[in-house]
């Protein structure tokens, strides 16, 4: 079967770096076709030049039967493709028909005047909204309303309804519930059945091979090969991607009869005004990691967003090394030693116009500065000194601490993030989903990281939806239900099946 696009020996070039290395790689009809690579080996690189946001300094695309020697954003669209991002390109303040049908609204005459027709535009979306199985929300439900899920029907609807005939979705489950995750791959098979060709990217090893026809594998930049997914083992996928073997997930193995020091950190009676968490009450001992378990919307994030200040109180005490804290912002949060690594990295985990020198060094000049971060806040000496030693030291790769850090691969990101909080001198930092959309190889590394930071007596606590990641980082293991916490489990005592009894409520 002839592809739908092919793209031969794609070269891409930036300062310092090969991003693309003479790349192949095609998609066919009716199939998901996974791109896989770590974070950095060039997989958002190589779809930008497909979307035609990226011009490929070497290498041809063959779309619908015609070369180009590059695609512009308007070609790359009218001819078929459409990029599903994983930080969603939806607009919170529109409606779903808005959304769907942005810059291409329905039009009608009425006499000499061209409007909008809305009464096409409502049954098309209804349509639409069906076929993705949201026809439980109006073509007038303001998209911000929506969970995450249901913004990425809504991506998909936008998709169906100008004839895609190649969806990109890049790490689409990687925000979701297990239940959501297969209502995505019932409509990916669907749209599969259909002719669609779908590019799937995702570094979750058992959904690849769940959901997977054929696997494109890049490593640094270059090729690797493209396979049958049923022809691989993940083991082979991982040897292949990474360039090493990596056994099994991350398991912290305690040394025999160790123990952990004083009580460091203590949460008391904690509610939030919104009553999204409610008499919450946890304490963590120096040298452990505690994570926290349960449900989307269990309270989990929401409890460390008001510990460090980002939500309003309504009762409660947090006690860091035997002082009361008094926290109503971050800054304050910083100011007394507290650091949380968010979940949408993206958003509020780094300045998008900064450098990854200013977004490492900014954390440790705000806690430094005076008059409440007002004075003596640009330093140039200690931001080169600090941003140096942290690239170092937990090893981040860009092609120069000047570069963008919105120019990295997620991982890198990630890095950018943790040695923005390490350079601050944090005595506790929370993680929340630290490993979102992060590579098997580099996921190891911010384990070790993580582990490290305890070892040195850094209070750490970790949120996260993977319970593998859970049972083989943490020591201990909080679970939430509905803004509580309904079980403590010991990690020697904790399995999978306790944990998601505990998430719904069940401890018996």
């Amino acid at each position: 079967m002839e592809p739908i696009v092919q793209m031969k020996g794609i070269t891409k070039r930036f300062p310092g770096v090969i991003a693309l290395d003479h790349i192949d790689f095609d998609v066919r009809p009716g199939e998901v076709h996974v791109l896989l690579g770590e974070n950095g080996a060039g997989k958002s690189t190589l779809m930008k030049v497909l979307s035609g946001a990226y011009t490929p300094d070497e290498g041809t695309i063959l779309l619908n039967g015609k070369e180009y020697s590059r695609l512009t954003p308007h070609i790359s669209a009218e001819g078929g493709i459409s990029i599903i991002y994983q930080e969603l390109s939806v607009v919170n303040w529109l409606d779903i028909r808005e959304n769907i049908f942005m810059g291409r609204l329905p039009m009608k005459k009425v006499g000499p005047v061209s409007v909008v027709d809305y009464a096409t535009m409502n049954a098309k979306t209804q349509e639409l909204l069906e076929k993705v199985n949201l026809s439980s929300r109006k073509p007038t439900t303001s998209v911000g309303d929506l969970s995450i899920s249901e913004k990425q029907m809504v991506e998909i609807a936008k998709s169906i309804a100008f004839d895609a005939k190649v969806i990109v979705m890049d790490e689409p489950t990687s925000s979701l519930t297990e239940e959501e995750v297969q209502k995505l791959f019932a409509i990916m098979r669907q749209l599969r059945e259909e002719g669609k060709g779908i590019v799937f990217i995702s570094h979750k090893l058992s959904e690849i091979v769940e959901i997977g026809d054929r696997i494109t594998i890049m490593k640094d930049g270059g090729y690797v090969g493209t396979y049958q997914v049923a022809d691989l083992t993940t083991d082979d996928m991982v040897r292949m991607m990474v360039g090493r073997e990596i056994k099994g997930t991350y398991q912290h193995l305690p040394e025999e009869n160790f123990q952990f020091g004083d009580v460091m950190f203590e949460c008391k009676n904690l509610t939030r005004k919104d009553g999204k968490v409610k008499d919450v009450s946890f304490s963590l001992r120096r040298g452990e990691i505690l994570g926290f378990s349960g449900l989307v919307g269990a309270g989990r994030s929401e409890t460390m967003c008001a510990i460090y200040g980002a939500a309003p109180k309504a009762s409660g005490e947090v006690w860091l090394e035997g002082k009361q804290l008094s926290i109503k912002n971050p800054y304050q949060a910083l100011r007394q030693g507290i650091g949380l690594v968010t979940e949408n990295r993206r958003e509020t985990g780094f300045f998008q116009n900064f450098s990854n020198k200013r977004n490492i060094a900014i954390a440790k000049q705000l806690k430094n500065a005076k008059l409440d971060g007002m004075w003596g806040f640009t330093n140039e000496g200690e931001e080169k000194e600090v941003s140096e030693k942290m690239r170092q030291e937990i090893q981040i790769k860009c092609a120069s601490l000047e570069q963008l850090t919105s120019q990295l691969s997620g991982g890198n990101q990630q890095k950018v993030i943790l040695g923005k909080w390490l350079g601050a001198g944090v005595k506790l930092l929370i993680f929340d989903e630290p490993t979102k959309g992060i590579d098997v190889g580099t996921k190891s590394e911010i384990y070790k990281l993580i582990r490290q930071l305890a070892d040195n007596g850094v209070g750490v606590i970790v949120v996260s939806s993977e319970m593998p990641e859970l049972l083989g980082l943490c020591d201990r293991i909080a679970v939430m239900a509905e803004g509580r916490i309904t079980a403590f489990f010991d990690i020697a005592d904790a399995t999978e099946e306790k944990l998601a009894k505990a998430a719904t409520g069940d401890i018996a």
